[in-house]
């Protein structure tokens, strides 16, 4: 289909409109509106990325930053999924992160390739949970999550989530979602990080709460993490 510049693609996306889906999405995202979102659903989307991906014509879309709409950013992050040469995920995944602005994008974007590179990964993870850039942390917290909590698991990573410090609500909410993730694969490790209350008290609470919800917990452990919460000022501080 020739090369995939940002008026192909937008045209492409457009082909895939669906209005209705705009409409709803428009209150999902933070900071995103109508007016940047185009509508296309995330099977779409996906499909879409892996006919891109394999036709290796996108470098002219992956170029052209800041994208206008969201779907594209989308559909970036899905063709970076897709990319099975691994230095070349991470160079373009590197190049894109600081342009990554809300919790669906750095959430969906998932390189496959770093399943068999975790040795390598690691070591970015542990600069990108060091940026001054939201998504760039929350995105080094969840490979870490994805990554890093089954057979590669270490202490010293749940002790890397806990020294991050940060007003920002998508922050501190990856935080508790590692946290209550880490306490259903590793639950003896990570306990002592509630008992010791190792967490600003608002992250602390969100991930017992979300401990609780999960079906990996036992209700034992729920019956004694409902025990570990604590009283603490209303919410915490988003954008």
């Amino acid at each position: 289909m020739g090369n995939y510049d940002t008026i192909k693609i937008q045209e492409e996306l457009f082909k895939r409109q669906d209005e209705k889906y705009r409409d709803f999405q428009g209150g999902l995202i933070p900071g995103k509106t109508s007016e940047v979102m185009i509508g296309v659903r995330t099977p779409e989307l996906r499909k879409l990325a892996k006919e891109i991906c394999k036709s290796g014509q996108y470098q002219d879309f992956f170029t052209d930053l800041p994208h206008k709409y969201f779907d594209e950013d989308q559909l970036h992050a899905f063709i970076i999924s897709e990319i099975k040469d691994y230095d070349s995920c991470m160079e373009e995944l590197i190049k894109f992160l600081p342009y990554v602005d809300n919790w669906a994008t750095c959430d969906q974007m998932s390189p496959k390739v770093f399943k068999k590179n975790k040795a390598d990964l690691l070591k970015h993870v542990k600069e990108w949970i060091k940026s001054d850039h939201t998504y760039t942390v929350r995105f080094g917290i969840g490979m870490l999550m994805e990554h890093f909590l089954d057979d590669e698991y270490d202490e010293k990573y749940p002790k890397m989530v806990a020294g991050v410090k940060s007003d920002e609500y998508y922050v501190n909410m990856m935080i508790a979602w590692y946290f209550a993730t880490a306490l259903a694969k590793q639950y003896d490790s990570i306990l002592p990080y509630i008992e010791g209350k190792k967490l600003e008290d608002w992250t602390h609470n969100k991930a017992i709460q979300k401990a609780i919800e999960s079906y990996r917990i036992t209700p034992e452990q729920k019956e004694y993490l409902r025990t570990l919460k604590v009283k603490t000022a209303k919410g915490g501080k988003s954008k």
